[in-house]
C-alpha cells in the first residue's frame, strides 16, 4: 500500500465510507475555526462517546480500570483524550498529537478607529501567511471578551445566512502600478491588514460618530464596552463553510486544515477505539504556529504533569512513573505535508513528494536545510509501523517538505521527542497551505484517520 494511489483500491462500500467520514470533517471544520472552538467540538464529541472530565474523576475518588474514556482541558485551548489501557500507564502510551491553531489575524488590545467615515479595526497576523490574500475576502469574527468582572461574551459573526461579514481593502488596479513592483512580502504590509467594521455614523455625534455607533451595537448586542477588547480574544478568519472541491467532489477546500485535519483524523481515532493494550492519548495543542510556546503550546508541561496525576490517583507515587510512562510511549505527530503543486515544481523533489490521493504521509524529518530543528525518526519504528499499515491495508507514501534548502516546516515532534519517546511526523498532504483557504483529497483525510486507528490498535 505504499505510494499507491488510494482511490483505485475503494469499492463502492469503502467510498461511502470515504465520503461519510469527511462529510463529518467538513462540520468539524465549519464549526470550530479557533483553538476554543476546537476544543470545545472535541469535548462534544468525546461525551457522546462517554468520555468523561478527568477532574470530576479526581473529585469523585472512583476507581479506573481499563476501557475508561476521560479527557482534560487547559485554558480552553488545550484538549488530551485518554482511553485507558490493559496495561500500566507506566509501560507507555499510544499517541496522537496534532495542534488546533491555524495562521489568522487577532485583534489588537485598543484595535478600533475612524478614519476617512470607516471604523477599522488593528490586527497583528498570526502565525506565517502571505499578506495580500487576506484581502477582498469575506472575513468572520470569532472569539471571546472577557469583561471586567470575569464574565463572558462569545463572539462568532460572519458565518450565518443572513450575518454581515467584514473584510480588508484593497487598493484598486487602476491606482497600483507602484504597489505592483513591490514583493510578495510588502506588496501588503501587516499594518495595513485593518479590518472594515463599518461606516454609518450615530446621529446626533458630533465626535467619532461612526465609531460611537459600533460601539453602541456592541454594546447592545454583546453588552461590552471599548475597554473590553483588552481581555479579549478576537480572531478574524475567513467566512465560510467548508466546501467539496473538484467536480468530482473529491478534495476539501476549507480554512485551517493545518494541521485541524491532523486534530480530526486523531480525535476520530480515539473515539472510535473501544479497547487497546496500551492507554491510547490523543491530545490537541495550541501555539504551534508561533513556535509552540506558552502554557497551551507543545513546551507545556501540561501533558506530562497531568499524565503524572493520573497515574498517581492511579495508586503509583513513584516520581519516575510519569517520566517511565512517557519514554515508553510511541506517538504519531499528525500535522500536515506539502502536496505537490503541478503549478509550481520547481520547489519540489518529486521522488519525495506527497501526491494527492496516496494516502497518509509519514516524514521522517521535517526542519530546514541540514534537517535543522528535527525529530528524525528511528528506522527500526518506521519499519515497525509499515509492517503494521502493510498488514492492515493502510495507504501511506512518505515525503520531504519540498527540495533540500527551499524552505523550512517545523512541527512538534521534535518537542515530543525529548521525552526520549519514539515520534514520526504523520499526516495528510495540503495545498494550499496557510492560505485562506487550503485543499486535502478526501481520500487521504480518511487514510489517515485509518493509519491512528491502525496505530492505536496494533503497535
Amino acid at each position: 500500500m505504499y505510494r499507491r494511489n488510494a482511490w483505485e483500491k475503494y469499492r463502492e462500500e469503502d467510498l461511502r465510507k470515504v465520503m461519510d467520514f469527511n462529510e463529518g470533517y467538513k462540520r468539524f471544520l465549519s464549526s470550530a475555526k479557533t483553538e476554543r472552538e476546537c476544543v470545545k467540538e472535541a469535548v462534544r464529541l468525546a461525551e457522546e462517546k462517554g468520555f468523561v472530565n478527568l477532574q470530576g474523576v479526581f473529585k469523585s475518588g472512583r476507581p479506573l480500570k481499563a476501557g475508561d474514556k476521560l479527557y482534560g482541558i487547559n485554558r480552553h485551548k488545550n484538549v488530551v483524550l485518554f482511553v485507558l489501557g490493559e496495561k500500566p500507564l507506566e509501560e507507555g502510551m499510544r499517541i496522537l498529537g496534532a495542534h488546533i491553531d491555524s495562521p489568522r489575524l487577532d485583534l489588537k488590545p485598543n484595535p478600533l478607529y475612524e478614519e476617512g467615515g470607516l471604523v477599522l479595526a488593528d490586527t497583528h497576523y498570526y502565525g506565517g501567511i502571505k499578506k495580500y490574500q487576506w484581502t477582498a475576502l469575506p472575513l468572520a469574527i470569532h472569539g471571546v471578551v472577557v469583561r471586567r468582572d470575569g464574565s463572558k461574551a462569545e463572539i462568532r459573526i460572519g458565518e450565518e445566512d443572513g450575518e454581515p461579514v467584514v473584510g480588508i481593502s484593497d487598493l484598486l488596479y487602476h491606482f497600483s502600478e507602484e504597489q505592483l513592483k513591490k514583493s510578495g512580502e510588502t506588496v501588503v504590509e501587516g499594518e495595513n491588514l485593518d479590518v472594515t467594521f463599518g461606516h454609518m455614523p450615530l446621529k446626533d455625534t458630533e465626535k467619532e460618530a461612526v465609531k460611537s455607533n459600533i460601539l453602541k451595537l456592541l454594546k447592545e448586542t454583546y453588552d461590552i464596552e471599548e475597554e473590553d477588547f483588552f481581555s479579549a480574544e478576537l480572531e478574524i478568519v475567513p467566512a465560510g463553510a467548508a466546501k467539496d472541491y473538484g467536480l468530482d467532489r473529491s478534495m476539501v477546500m476549507a480554512y485551517g486544515q493545518d494541521d485541524r485535519v491532523g486534530a480530526y483524523t486523531s480525535l476520530a481515532a480515539v473515539l472510535d477505539l473501544e479497547h487497546s493494550r496500551h492507554t491510547a492519548c490523543c491530545v490537541l495543542f495550541d501555539k504551534e504556529e508561533i513556535g509552540d510556546v506558552g502554557a497551551t503550546g507543545a513546551h507545556s508541561l501540561y501533558l506530562e504533569n497531568l499524565v503524572a496525576e493520573l497515574i498517581w490517583y492511579m495508586g503509583n507515587t513513584s516520581p519516575l512513573a510519569a517520566r517511565q510512562a512517557m519514554a515508553r510511549s510511541k506517538m504519531f505527530s499528525c500535522d500536515v505535508s506539502a502536496a505537490f503543486d503541478p503549478l509550481y515544481p520547481e520547489v519540489y523533489e518529486k521522488k519525495n513528494t506527497a501526491i494527492l490521493g496516496h494516502g497518509m504521509v509519514l516524514s521522517k524529518y521535517t526542519g530546514s536545510g541540514g534537517k535543522i530543528y528535527s525529530n528524525d525518526a528511528n528506522p527500526e519504528y518506521i519499519a515497525s509501523l509499515r509492517r503494521i499499515f502493510e498488514s492492515a491495508g493502510v495507504n501511506y507514501q512518505t515525503a520531504e517538505q519540498g527540495k533540500v534548502d527551499t524552505g523550512m516546516f517545523q512541527t512538534i515532534a521534535y518537542i515530543m521527542s525529548s521525552y526520549n519517546l519514539d515520534v514520526i511526523d504523520a499526516g495528510v498532504a495540503v495545498m494550499n497551505m496557510h492560505a485562506p483557504w487550503e485543499v486535502v483529497s478526501k481520500a487521504d483525510v480518511y487514510e489517515t484517520y485509518f493509519g491512528c486507528k491502525t496505530f492505536l490498535e496494533k503497535m
